[in-house]
């Protein structure tokens, strides 16, 4: 490579790296038109004081339900004096820290991290509504672990009914859920039933063409000018749909790649930067479900991992002998680790005993063992 095409020490092919974060909200929302006029019809009453409509939004990951709630929020709180707050349900998973979140929103302040009950917590928040006249907008993003977790009928039954226990407070809540085989109406007690009768607002994924529209965004804000051609684009496009159109994958995809070029001290990314790159982003899912699971569920991942495929009783006694744990919490974190797609759990006869489950990854065994060190 010439000199002149390699980086100096204090250059980089990136003009801003933080384009290529979780957490950025592009510019422009690309094919998100219809979703977006959805989300603010059920949304604009808040903006005159009175309660808005729920919603539900659903999706495969990776489909924009996130930037979604951002963009959307961002909005409404520059047009009016609406609380918003965006729960990750993936870390606050209990009723009483996804309302210490609430609280932490509303009051700019955690609340104490012992000493207060769910009770005090709950009033606190409502009494402030009440007495300010205010509306508060709660978006539980991935919802899904609520319900893995048995702890979202009762989140839901103390936002949707807040207005009962404390006449005046205005709560509207939006569900976001990536986990399509979850029936969210269906798994809800029947008292958050009847009054869970939301707005809902479906998130396709994104096919080639819109892909690359979103990425030639990110790499037009994110790169020197001229460091990653529109064949770049077109690759990590390819790739993002071929991997199911996970929006998050090409996203990665294009920073490992920058990575990969300023590693060679190149000033342009190459197609053999994405290539090389690719086989670390393709597994960006599986990082965010490992990064959100407890001790004792990461456990059950590394045991299943070096038992692949043996049936459950014979999984076990290794996860007792590792953990010390009962085999009915054993049962409970098979079937959320089978719900979040980390494990398959297939039913199978074994003569003379009935049925039994099996136990196997989703992934490979040494991708998953190498994001659990």
């Amino acid at each position: 490579m010439a000199d002149d095409e390699m980086l100096s020490w204090d250059e980089s092919v990136f003009r801003d790296e933080h384009v290529f974060e979780i957490d950025y909200v592009p510019e422009t929302f690309y094919h998100r038109d219809e979703q977006m006029q959805n989300l603010k019809y059920a949304l604009r009453p808040a903006a005159r004081g009175s309660r808005p409509l729920n919603v539900m939004m659903r999706g495969p990951p990776g489909t924009g339900k996130t930037t979604a709630v951002g963009k959307l929020f961002d909005e409404l709180q520059a047009v009016s004096d609406v609380n918003v707050a965006q729960v990750n349900c993936q870390v606050d998973s209990t009723r009483y820290a996804v309302f210490s979140r609430l609280f932490e929103e509303m009051f700019e302040y955690e609340p104490p991290t012992s000493g207060i009950s769910f009770k005090k917590l709950f009033g606190q928040i409502t009494d402030r509504l009440v007495e300010d006249d205010e509306v508060l907008v709660v978006a539980l993003d991935d919802v899904n672990y609520l319900f893995y977790d048995d702890e979202a009928s009762d989140t839901l039954y103390s936002l949707l009914r807040a207005h009962e226990a404390h006449s005046g407070a205005k709560i509207g809540v939006v569900l976001v859920s990536s986990d399509l085989d979850l029936d969210i109406i269906e798994e809800l007690d029947t008292r958050v039933q009847s009054v869970f009768r939301p707005e809902e607002v479906y998130f396709p994924r994104y096919d080639e063409p819109e892909i690359a529209d979103i990425l030639g965004e990110r790499v037009e804000y994110g790169f020197v000018h001229g460091s990653c051609g529109p064949e770049i684009v077109d690759r990590v496009a390819e790739l993002t749909a071929d991997t199911g159109g996970d929006l998050r994958v090409g996203i990665d995809l294009l920073r490992r790649a920058g990575l990969q070029a300023e590693m060679r001290a190149s000033r342009s990314v190459e197609l053999e930067d994405v290539d090389s790159a690719y086989d670390k982003s393709k597994y960006v899912h599986l990082s965010r479900h490992l990064q959100g699971l407890s001790d004792s569920e990461r456990a059950l991942v590394a045991v299943v991992a070096e038992h692949d495929g043996e049936r459950a009783g014979e999984v076990y006694e290794a996860f007792e002998e590792e953990t010390g744990l009962g085999y009915t919490r054993y049962s409970e974190l098979i079937n959320k680790l089978d719900q979040l797609g980390l494990i398959d759990a297939t039913y199978t006869s074994v003569e003379g005993r009935g049925r039994s489950r099996t136990l196997s990854l989703a992934y490979d065994a040494n991708a998953v063992l190498e994001r659990l060190d």
